[in-house]
């Protein structure tokens, strides 16, 4: 005959699993353990945690992984929540055995020497260093366990790195843009003569939907007002259309029944691919990415003379102010503005080039 088990032990699916009251607190976890003599010292060692809290004060050891788990759980909401969790994958390896008060920037270190060594940028690191930094905070300030205690007594300083890697931006001459937008694909050339009219960034431009266009009938013209969701900064964008973005739209009216943009009948979820790649070496252009439009649009602004004010509403930029709500003269405003960056039509401007293709189709149409 067995011996027998201790009491607040089951066992589901192959591992023992805990359902006991320890000193007036109900613990409910798995052990992990699928051997039972394991899974007992689990559940003696689990008491000893909840007696040293009560008595003394001393919070159990959470290990990384469980505090990033909550995070996860607690903030699905986040618009970047799954970039946050690619971010933690990747130093689970390194920290997620760890106890929070083990994890600083010492024990972080192996994590930033690896991620170096694979080339990758610092900001890209410093996202993640953010991350745990986050994680820490909110252990040792918010997260109250049973006994009314943090989960951390109170979290190490990590720095973020020096960023002295990052890429200049590249804005695009006017000769520059001609011979790039020459080579890329009609969907692609469309899109990118978009970018450079409006100053919208990749994921706008490639998920723009019909919808969101409003009409403005006082200035003969019409405008997009971006969802909160859909916008990199959390606030609703506004999409000024000068006279080269409206030609744009005008074009592909009709096209299809939700999206402004797209290939073979559906949107595309990025402009950096393969025919992007491709379209810039035949242009002598593999510096150039597809974030340098957005900077061509805002520094043919500030060459234009265009005030900081507008500029940062054109580009979408965070200001504290309400950016969709705009009277009939504030738009006519930034109208006239983002039409100073169309070029001189007298002298064939290479922003108002045809672009066409071997077949002769006009794809982008002048104002």
């Amino acid at each position: 005959m067995g011996r027998k088990k201790a009491p607040g032990l089951y066992k589901r699916g192959g591992v023992w699993h805990i359902d006991k009251q320890i000193r007036g607190i109900r613990v409910c976890e798995s052990t992990g353990e699928s051997d039972l003599e394991r899974a007992e010292e689990y559940l003696a060692k689990k008491a000893e945690e909840v007696r040293q809290a009560a008595v003394y004060g001393i919070r159990p050891k959470r290990a990384f992984r469980k505090a990033a788990t909550k995070y996860l759980n607690e903030n699905q909401h986040k618009r970047r929540l799954h970039d946050e969790a690619l971010h933690l994958r990747q130093l689970d390896p390194f920290i997620g055995h760890l106890p929070l008060e083990s994890v600083h920037l010492g024990a972080l270190q192996p994590f930033i020497k690896a991620r170096q060594k694979q080339g990758v940028k610092t900001k890209s690191i410093n996202l993640a260093l953010g991350i745990v930094r986050h994680i820490l905070n909110v252990s040792a300030s918010e997260w109250l366990d049973e006994n009314n205690l943090t989960w951390l007594q109170s979290p190490p300083k990590i720095r973020l790195l020096k960023v002295n890697d990052a890429r200049k931006p590249y804005p695009l001459s006017w000769d520059e843009q001609t011979r790039l937008f020459k080579e890329l694909p009609p969907h692609l050339a469309r899109m990118a003569l978009f970018k450079v009219n409006t100053g919208i960034r990749d994921k706008e431009v490639c998920f723009l939907r019909w919808e969101w266009e409003v009409p403005v009938p006082e200035l003969n013209t019409s405008v997009f007002i971006i969802p909160e969701g859909w916008v990199k900064n959390g606030e609703e964008r506004l999409v000024v259309l000068n006279r080269i973005a409206l030609s744009v739209i005008n074009e592909l009216r009709g096209e299809h029944p939700e999206y402004v943009f797209t290939y073979r009948g559906h949107h595309m979820t990025k402009m950096n691919n393969t025919a992007w790649k491709n379209a810039r070496k035949r242009a002598d252009l593999c510096q150039v990415r597809v974030h340098d439009i957005k900077h061509t649009f805002g520094r043919r602004l500030r060459a234009a003379g265009v005030n900081f004010e507008d500029r940062q509403d054109l580009l979408g930029h965070k200001s504290g102010r309400i950016t969709t709500h705009y009277s009939a003269a504030e738009l006519e405003n930034l109208l006239k503005a983002a039409d100073s960056v169309c070029g001189d039509s007298s002298r064939k401007s290479p922003a108002l080039v045809l672009l066409k293709q071997k077949s002769g189709r006009t794809y982008a149409l002048t104002a």
